[in-house]
């Protein structure tokens, strides 16, 4: 009698254990489903630039001649410029001047100064600027070069001379492609029927890939 009273209880424990586990696999796979759906669609912007701008980046003699040049001449105040102490040389209220006169854009990568003149260089996505100051009059020559918006998508694309807020853009952007990935891989292993040759077809694209590199790249 105790022997058949012990056996029920766990035999009562089994059908639990199996409902938990399939409930644990359906929550998961709902879950996973769901991310990858939201993320996709979250995401379709991203994918959508990256491939498009990756084409462009392999083609980029089709876009040849698109670029813009501007010269300008002008002055700059001579008592910013022309001190014998260079520490004393009005920096800032240049590059605010040039922005602000001339409409210059993006970050200053260069502030240079000799005793002649100063350099200054502005870079951007498909775009730079150089300036050069006499010290000794304060005349200003200054170069613009805008390369065309299919040369601002490349830069952007490949985070040159975008800034840091940008580059924490194409980090995000990497990360959520990656989850897509990986909750679609974790969506292929709850379909028993697709799921063999869901992943053999995962294994050729990887051996695709290797062959082509191999076969293609010097």
């Amino acid at each position: 009698m105790e022997t058949n009273q012990s056996a029920q209880p766990r035999q009562a424990a089994q059908p639990a254990k199996k409902k938990a586990k399939a409930g644990w696999k359906r929550s998961t796979a709902a879950f996973s489903r769901w991310l990858h759906t939201y993320l996709s669609m979250l995401s379709f912007v991203v994918v959508l630039f990256f491939a498009l701008t990756g084409i462009t980046l392999n083609h980029a003699e089709w876009f040849d001649g698109k670029q813009v040049e501007n010269k300008v001449d002008g002055t700059i105040p001579l008592a910013w410029v022309k001190t014998p102490d260079t520490a004393q040389i009005k920096k800032l209220e240049i590059v605010e001047l040039l922005r602000k006169t001339y409409h210059i854009q993006g970050y200053v990568s260069d502030f240079l100064i000799d005793d002649q003149q100063c350099t200054l260089s502005f870079k951007g996505p498909g775009y730079s600027a150089d300036a050069f100051i006499s010290r000794e009059n304060g005349q200003l020559q200054l170069t613009e070069l805008k390369l065309g918006l299919v040369a601002v998508l490349n830069d952007l694309h490949k985070g040159r001379d975008s800034g840091k807020g940008w580059s924490w853009v194409i980090d995000l952007s990497a990360g959520f492609l990656a989850l897509v990935s990986l909750s679609g891989l974790v969506m292929l292993f709850f379909l028993k029927k697709k799921r063999l040759n869901g992943l053999l077809l995962a294994l050729a694209g990887g051996l695709i890939c290797y062959l082509i590199y191999s076969f293609l790249v010097p």
